[in-house]
């Protein structure tokens, strides 16, 4: 399949007669190639050099006609140099960035320091600007959180959850933090944990190991597909009730929506999931809830100043609280007064048949579906 933004380039070097396309609002940077970068790609040499930028956000400049090699223009990130040459770079900001507006929304912060911020997101809060939701997002308190995110694409925000997910979520404030923490989540060593309240009474742990890609014919919506991208969530659990139960998921993948499709594929749908919910008639509806009842628990980094791996905990929201409590209420009349259901130590896993102890997050920042929405 033809690349359209190399299409694109190429007719813009070729408009410009092989010189850099103008870019005057935004910064030039001249670079001198290392000899011993002799027989590397731009796109490499490009890293090396600039380090604060991730290599997918290099080659995107290299095919909007943004670098040059000697004067020449470079469209196809491939191609080799041989050291010692002279690169010209016409850096870009974010254009989502600086369209967004900064709104003075509450934020719950938990962590922050000069390179990220550790927030517990909110039921209802939209991570990203878009369609029907061009403001009051996530981005826009973020911009007036911390000012200097106006100059880190996508206000530094590196993964994401829906918008009816609640829980804990990292954001970069530089551009170094950024790319460190892109490149962790590429290496699936960005760790996170969900609860989930699922439909129906699932019997022991397990693992689901399904290819998700878009479905067929909703093309909003996610769906376990054979030419879909490989995804694993283990999952393990926490409490039985009458008609549903709470789990623990770890994923080795982060593919949009994961959870939520997975479940739903071995005939557990989310309480309360308006998207997936209906997908297992079979199963009781159990509780009426506003929303999908998922939770992120549990997020475990390595820190990009300091190299210390961090960990934070995050308790369920009180809306999945109530409704747990009132489960476990129900649980317990309908067994005639004794105490229902299993409970497992949060940090137990001994007792799972597979699975790490949190969830690894995998993501590229080029392609929106692995920023691990769930």
């Amino acid at each position: 399949m033809r690349n359209p933004q190399k299409k694109k380039a190429t007719a813009e070097a070729s408009t410009h007669d092989s010189e850099l396309a103008d870019y005057s609002a935004n910064p030039r940077i001249a670079l001198s190639v290392p000899i011993d970068c002799s027989g590397q790609r731009v796109d490499q040499i490009l890293a090396r050099l600039l380090s604060q930028h991730s290599r997918s956000r290099l080659q995107n400049w290299i095919r909007e006609g943004r670098v040059a090699v000697g004067g020449e223009l470079v469209v196809e990130p491939r191609q080799k140099l041989w050291g010692g040459e002279t690169i010209e770079l016409a850096a870009a900001l974010d254009e989502r960035a600086d369209a967004s507006t900064p709104e003075d929304i509450p934020l719950q912060v938990v962590y922050e320091d000069e390179c990220l911020i550790v927030l517990d997101k909110p039921a209802g809060l939209v991570v990203h600007p878009g369609n029907g939701n061009w403001s009051g997002t996530l981005l826009n308190a973020l911009l007036f959180h911390s000012p200097q995110l106006e100059k880190v694409p996508r206000a530094g925000i590196v993964h994401r959850l829906d918008k009816d997910t609640s829980g804990l979520m990292v954001v970069a404030k530089t551009l170094e933090a950024q790319t460190d923490l892109v490149r962790q989540l590429q290496a699936r060593t960005v760790k996170r944990c969900y609860q989930a309240l699922v439909r129906g009474v699932v019997d022991r742990a397990g693992c689901v190991d399904a290819p998700i890609g878009r479905h067929p014919t909703l093309r909003t919506s996610m769906a376990v597909v054979n030419t879909g991208k490989a995804a694993r969530t283990h999952y393990r659990l926490l409490e039985t009730f009458v008609a549903s139960t709470l789990i623990e998921c770890a994923l080795e993948t982060g593919r949009t929506h994961q959870i939520r499709v997975h479940m739903t594929s071995i005939g557990h749908p989310l309480v309360g999931d308006p998207t997936y919910g209906c997908g297992a008639s079979r199963v009781p509806l159990g509780a009426h809830f506003a929303r999908q009842a998922l939770h992120a628990c549990r997020l475990a980094l390595v820190h990009p100043g300091s190299g210390k791996t961090m960990l934070w905990r995050s308790a369920v929201p009180d809306d999945m609280a109530v409704l747990i409590d009132t489960l476990r209420h129900e649980a317990v009349s309908a067994c005639g007064g004794e105490r229902a259901g299993d409970e497992m130590p949060e940090d137990d896993w001994t007792e799972c048949d597979d699975g790490p102890e949190v969830i690894v997050i995998g993501g590229d920042e080029a392609d929106d579906e692995d920023l691990g929405e769930q």
